[in-house]
């Protein structure tokens, strides 16, 4: 859920990097619920946690995670907006164990259960979520030799190149600390503060739904129609291939809107992708991207372009040419947004702490307006409790888990990046524990999740302090992703907790299928990665099919921490003062004129992230929001129930096409045909010359 400083828990099982939520719910979103759904329930005997934990659970969270993990380094690589993925994993994870249980009905097999499709949804998004928390596309690409290469200055030098060992090394021994960081404090947030996490609450509805008669029938209808959009997106990116002989050819670069358009990254490109990003996305989110990418290319590139010579040397573009304003000017808005939401989200978590503390009767103020608990609620809560405080996971064992695997990691670390020393890393263990409790807090209360403002924080603080002449670039972006790992799986195990407390599920079995996946992640990822990195050379170069934008965003932000202002280019410094004020203040009023006028406000997190791409993928995702529009002007009822899973089919399909068309690069297989574009007088001029 674009890196731009806080995120949304919407997307955990789709991550937009810090866009914002995009998880609304679809037709599950949370209600008040008159008839207890515990009673639905009560005929059905909870197994034990260990009966959770199903060998076909996870065969079937392996497969799911598998191709989830395509889907997510697909979308990683090309602008960082990840949507949530929820009703997709969900989904195919019912779909896949009833087919399972249909197959193997006379051997006895025992029924598919809420606690084991919680178990299963657990799983494949802790794995997935490697993918994004591991930093393939920002911190540790951003390590690599062909990201430094573009900044052209004097830690151009200052890299390391990706390699499968010492990537699995480093997320195995970074990834697990952060599900022992809270484990003591489940039962505080979950049970006796009561924190919303909307996110895993939605998930939970959408789980228990599944398993009530209605519900399956509903959740049959909708895995035949992500399906059939499947299909369509996945033969769609196969007819695309055939015309994307080189750079420059295909679909993705049709001049729909014109070649001047073309030229300032407006067109659409054709993607099945981010026409479903767009349909899962808030509208507000798709708008706000698209006014980026107007005031940027459309604005204030070309006026800065005439500056040529004046503001900045000519030559090849780099960080000290146009390049420079483009990356740096979206930094000051993500620094900005990402400042004004910790601020924020912080205040919000010390103010409900201390009104928490100071009365434990006290109601927290998200929940402030809700009604009395009626009979069937205080039934629902009675039997979560029992159960969510049955299978305790000793204090004893997260303290010793924490402090073994630290010293671990402060030991080895070094060995990994030799410019990390490992009293730097020390240092990031010390503090990331409180800062991990104030994220899953605060992520329980707003459903905002700011692991990746922590990250650019340990930048800046450990890429100061190694200083320029000893590797602080490296050390910087090796420092966020410790952090950024460990609030991340914080606020996600927390999640976790939430959603199997309203399921039935074991906190143990919860935390069981969180390491599993996580371990899972930790080997599919980097291979993942190193299938795109292997199979397409100009992986993380600006016009390529995978620009891998924050990649260029998380060095430049090292940078910044190692070098100061010294870096920026002329003028840029007074922009970004001005573009980093601008966040702050747009933020501000969205939050005053309250949520009635602030759906009509652009977030200026969503409007940087085409700063430095373009604004091609806005297209398509002001697309996909035309098409949700008017199918939920037509038919709303029906748009709500299948709106989800027709975008999570555009989005697998094309997602998964990745897999086969990165085979066939390594094969070096090349599509037969380019289709271009050219203008009139420049095709006279190829007609002249081909004529001899």
């Amino acid at each position: 859920m674009a890196d731009t400083g806080s995120r949304r828990r919407g997307d955990r099982a789709g991550y937009v990097d810090d866009v914002g939520s995009v998880d609304k719910g679809g037709p599950f979103a949370v209600e008040e619920e008159e008839e207890s759904v515990e009673k639905i329930f009560a005929a059905q005997e909870v197994p034990s946690w260990k009966g959770q934990l199903t060998f076909r659970a996870f065969a079937v969270s392996l497969m799911l995670s598998i191709a989830f993990t395509f889907i997510v380094m697909k979308l990683n690589l090309t602008t960082g907006i990840i949507p949530s993925l929820n009703v997709a994993a969900g989904l195919l994870g019912f779909f896949l164990i009833k087919t399972w249980t249909a197959v193997f009905a006379k051997l006895g097999i025992f029924p598919f259960t809420r606690q084991e499709n919680t178990v299963i949804q657990t799983c494949v998004v802790a794995a997935s979520g490697i993918a994004f928390s591991g930093g393939f596309g920002s911190y540790l690409f951003g390590m690599s030799e062909r990201v430094a290469s573009q900044s052209n200055t004097s830690d151009a030098k200052d890299f390391k190149n990706p390699s499968l060992s010492w990537m699995i090394g480093f997320l195995f021994l970074v990834s697990f600390v952060g599900l022992l960081s809270v484990v003591p404090l489940r039962k505080i947030m979950i049970v006796d503060f009561k924190l919303t996490y909307p996110s895993g609450t939605a998930t939970a509805y959408l789980i228990n739904s599944f398993h009530t008669p209605q519900g399956a029938k509903l959740a049959k209808k909708q895995v035949r129609v992500l399906g059939k959009y499947f299909s369509f997106s996945f033969l769609w990116a196969f007819f695309k291939w055939f015309f994307a002989a080189s750079d420059g050819c295909g679909f993705e670069n049709f001049p729909s809107l014109g070649l001047q358009a073309f030229a300032n990254r407006f067109y659409f490109d054709f993607s099945a992708t981010y026409v479903g990003v767009g349909m899962i996305c808030p509208y507000i989110i798709n708008v706000s991207v698209l006014v980026g990418g107007i005031l940027s290319w459309g604005v204030m590139w070309p006026l800065i372009g005439k500056k040529k010579g004046i503001w900045y040397p000519d030559g090849s573009d780099d960080m000290h040419r146009l390049q420079g304003y483009k990356v740096f000017i979206s930094i000051a808005m993500i620094l900005g947004d990402g400042l004004y939401n910790f601020i924020k989200v912080l205040s919000i978590t010390i103010v409900a702490l201390y009104k928490q503390i100071r009365s434990k009767d006290s109601v927290l103020p998200v929940a402030s307006d809700a009604s009395p608990e009626s009979a069937a609620q205080n039934f629902d809560d009675q039997r979560r409790t029992h159960v969510f405080l049955k299978d305790q996971i000793p204090t004893w064992f997260a303290i010793s888990g924490y402090v073994a695997i630290a010293a671990v990691s402060t030991g080895t670390l070094p060995q990994i990046f030799p410019q990390l020393k490992w009293y730097y890393v020390l240092v990031v263990y010390v503090m990331a524990p409180p800062l991990a409790f104030c994220n899953a807090y605060g992520c329980g209360l707003t459903d905002w999740s700011l692991a990746s403002t922590y990250g650019k924080l340990a930048i800046f603080i450990v890429g100061a302090w190694a200083g320029q002449g000893h590797g602080g670039v490296l050390a910087g972006l090796a420092a966020c992703g410790v952090m950024m790992n460990i609030v991340s799986t914080a606020s996600d195990l927390t999640q976790d907790f939430k959603t199997g407390y309203l399921t039935l599920a074991s906190p143990r079995a919860m935390f069981v299928s969180q390491a599993i996946g996580t371990a899972m992640g930790c080997v599919i990822s980097p291979c993942v990665f190193w299938v795109f990195y292997n199979a397409f050379d100009n992986l993380g170069s600006p016009d390529s099919e995978y620009p891998a934008p924050y990649a260029a965003l998380y060095r430049s932000i090292a940078r910044l921490g190692v070098e100061g202002f010294s870096s920026l280019p002329s003028h840029c410094l007074t922009l970004c003062y001005i573009f980093f004020a601008a966040a702050i203040v747009i933020n501000g009023i969205r939050d005053l004129v309250g949520k009635k006028w602030a759906r009509f406000i652009p977030i200026p997190m969503a409007m940087a992230i085409p700063f430095y791409i373009g604004s091609y993928f806005a297209i398509d995702m002001c697309v996909g929001s035309l098409i949700l529009f008017v199918w939920t002007k037509t038919n709303k009822a029906k748009a709500e129930a299948f709106a989800p899973a027709v975008a999570s089919g555009m989005i697998c399909g094309e997602g998964i096409w990745s897999l086969p068309s990165s085979v066939l690069a390594l094969a070096k297989i090349s599509p037969p045909i380019c289709m271009k574009f050219l203008s009139s007088a420049v095709n006279q001029k190829v007609d002249t010359f081909l004529a001899g």
